[in-house]
């Protein structure tokens, strides 16, 4: 199902099992979903690593830093040299220039990575954010 609105998109990609059989640059179990939902301000990839398997490469970025969130399983995280354990609910920031790796462990890994130029966020929510006059069906008058 895809949706297009005036200022929303809308995608469903469906159970985070099927993510094996989206492949890119010959990995398998990477689904990149910028363009899908017409993302201009980061770049966003769902992942499912199967167990005892792990990313082909250690990479770098030239500008964007990376956000994983680890959803399910558990694994390796390879950052600058060093490895430790990662897990459910891990959350792991890495700077353009660090090199970054990861592995999952005895069952398959599932995460998200967010991608997004480095010092390009100018605002949060407290000042960027603001109330409008809609209401939901759940919002009580």
């Amino acid at each position: 199902m895809s949706v297009q609105g005036e200022n929303y998109s809308v995608e469903q990609i469906g159970s985070f099992e099927k993510l094996l059989q989206h492949e890119f640059n010959g990995i398998k179990g990477k689904r990149f979903i910028g363009k899908e939902l017409g993302l201009t301000g980061c770049e966003v990839s769902l992942n499912r690593l199967p167990s005892g398997k792990g990313m082909p490469f250690v990479h770098a970025h030239r500008k964007n830093e990376e956000l994983y969130i680890v959803l399910r399983g558990s694994g390796i995280f390879y950052a600058d040299g060093k490895e430790f354990p990662v897990q459910e609910g891990s959350l792991i920031r890495v700077d353009p220039k660090g090199e970054r790796a990861l592995a999952a462990g005895d069952e398959d890994l599932y995460f998200i990575c967010i991608q997004a130029e480095e010092g390009s966020l100018t605002q949060a929510t407290f000042e960027d954010g603001f109330k409008v006059d809609a209401r939901t069906s759940w919002m009580k008058s």
